[in-house]
């Protein structure tokens, strides 16, 4: 859920023009991967 706001801030900054668009991408990448990782780790607790 968090992780959702932190992309929606994002892009809020991205339009407000804080953050450039290649940067938003950059960022929206490393938080789709975390994503992915918290996922996994979240459905794996064992390893």
């Amino acid at each position: 859920m968090e992780n959702t706001e932190t992309q929606v801030s994002l892009d809020f900054a991205k339009e407000c023009n804080y953050i450039t668009s290649e940067k938003c991408k950059e960022l929206l990448e490393k938080s789709e991967e975390v994503g992915r990782m918290l996922n996994h780790m979240v459905e794996s607790p064992e390893k």
